[in-house]
């Protein structure tokens, strides 16, 4: 608000600019063009003032120093109470420590080729066609106040040393323009290096510098304060530090096929899955006869299925089962009580592979198989090792899925499926534990509950091959994604949603039988 205010009274005065330096913010309003002008980069922005908002214009300040034509009129009144909004009290506080920490905002690089010996600046030139340039002496012809020479003047230990192309210690203008390059011509790396060497002289001519650091987060909010506090840092004149991202690192450093090593104790170094059908020969009533018991006198509660009393008949109404809708049923090991009918009825709407899995408790009767369409997966070593695991080699597995026609199994029988993202690398450190976690990754493969057909979380694409609830790590070298290293806790989660399939240490053994 104090700076709308500012610009407003600059404006109604008739004056043709106005410079902000001395508020804080190194920018020049010219108000014969409505641009806004960045004293440091030149860079110029459009600027508007609109007349259909309102909002609570009280009596501001202006700039203490200025060079714009004089023109009477009252006194200002002395400025409103600051707002007490975040972003003014941290435009105040920004503010009040060039203030206290040195002596006065820094000058623009444009005004620092006026600088003498002596550290006293000229006034800058005022851009646009309105105001006159200044003559030898540094004083704008016309019928203009000169500028007072305590408002602008600097100690030559304050400019940054990279105005000049001496060293830091010189003082401004010593080398003339010999030592100076243009800034228009320097690559990105010299404006690096240009930048650094300004904040190493701003620190040590003690101007505050207020590091604002790359902050992590999954908020949007923790990084943009972080941009908005650089912002109004940088326009402040203080020198900002923002951290580099840390890099995604997808993929390990190159391997050669020398290097490229089977896994001890695994056999093979690859395995394709082809389509399973069903067993046939057996009714679902006969598959469920193998793990259920009847219940006589059934207790007066719902069906989870259907939600009907058990004491009453089910009420699924599908296609009809061959079994009466009144008998119920107990599972053997969990316990829970169903309709018979409808037990039938939701086998008959699953993989019909022989397997039953407690729609309560999820707990599996038989081998759980999935619809995984046919691929490959292969599986070795190689010598690099992964974050949070320095003392053991690692384990790449690669699957490959080609797209193709969906089967009767998936959700649209005929029609066509994408596989995107193929061939996937997936890392497991070569750990006993990761060993362990191959091993039961390779009979999720054989029992196709690896991957499925549906709908992808992250497109939105339908028809397409998608994870299967098994997460797997696809970044070698960094965890930006949450799918990377380290990660102390992986081998356990993979290890427990493994057994959520119905893949537990057992599994391998009852595989090879």
């Amino acid at each position: 608000m104090e700076l709308g205010i500012t610009i407003q009274h600059a404006y109604e005065k008739q004056h043709p600019w106005i410079d902000l330096t001395s508020i804080g913010f190194s920018y020049v309003i010219d108000f014969s063009t409505m641009g806004q002008i960045n004293r440091q980069t030149r860079r110029q922005r459009r600027v508007r003032r609109r007349l259909d908002l309102i909002y609570p214009m009280v009596t501001g300040t202006l700039p203490k120093a200025q060079s714009w034509p004089a023109s009477p009129g009252p006194a200002a009144a002395p400025p409103a109470p600051p707002c007490a909004c975040p972003q003014c009290v941290l435009v105040m506080s920004v503010k009040a420590a060039v203030t206290n920490g040195s002596a006065g905002p820094l000058a623009p690089p444009a005004a620092r080729k006026n600088v003498p010996e002596s550290g006293v600046l000229k006034a800058p030139p005022p851009p646009g066609p309105g105001p006159k340039p200044l003559d030898s002496t540094g004083t704008i012809r016309g019928p203009v106040k000169t500028v007072p020479s305590q408002a602008i003047r600097r100690h030559a230990s304050s400019t940054p040393a990279g105005a000049n192309a001496g060293s830091p210690a010189s003082p401004p203008g010593a080398n003339g323009k010999t030592g100076r390059v243009a800034l228009a011509t320097l690559n990105r790396t010299s404006l690096q290096r240009l930048a650094i060497a300004q904040s190493r002289v701003l620190i040590a001519s003690g101007v505050p510098t207020v590091p604002v650091k790359n902050l992590s987060g999954s908020s949007p909010v923790n990084p943009a304060l972080a941009g908005i506090t650089g912002i109004l840092m940088s326009a402040a004149g203080l020198p900002v530090c923002l951290t580099r991202p840390p890099k995604l690192v997808l993929h390990p450093p190159p391997v050669s096929k020398s290097e490229i090593k089977s896994i001890p104790g695994v056999s093979n170094t690859s395995r394709k899955t082809t389509k399973k059908q069903a067993k046939k020969g057996k009714t679902p009533e006969e598959v469920l006869k193998k793990y259920l018991q009847k219940v006589r006198h059934p207790p007066d509660e719902d069906c989870t299925i259907c939600m009907e009393c058990l004491t009453a008949p089910s009420g699924y109404k599908g296609p009809q089962p061959t079994v009466k809708p009144d008998l119920v049923g107990k599972l053997s090991r969990c316990g829970h009580i169903y309709h018979i009918y409808c037990l039938v009825a939701m086998y008959n709407n699953g993989n019909k592979d022989g397997s039953l899995q407690c729609p309560t408790c999820k707990t599996i009767y038989g081998v759980k198989t999935g619809t995984q369409p046919p691929g490959k997966m292969e599986y070795h070593l190689i010598p690099h090792s992964l974050p949070g695991h320095p003392d053991c080699k690692t384990i790449r597995i690669i699957y490959s899925i080609p797209p193709g026609i969906q089967g009767p199994e998936h959700p649209n029988p005929g029609k066509s499926f994408s596989a995107r993202g193929f061939p996937r690398h997936c890392y497991l450190p070569d750990s006993e534990k990761g060993r362990k976690v191959l091993k039961l990754l390779l009979v999720a493969w054989d029992r196709r509950l690896i991957f499925a057909i549906g709908t992808s979380s992250t497109t939105g694409e339908s028809d397409t091959v998608i994870w299967n609830e098994v997460h797997h790590k696809t970044e070698f070298g960094s965890n930006l994604t949450g799918h990377g290293y380290p990660d102390a806790n992986y081998l356990d989660n993979v290890l427990a949603e493994l057994a959520a399939q119905g893949i537990s240490e057992d599994s391998a053994a009852q595989e090879k039988d």
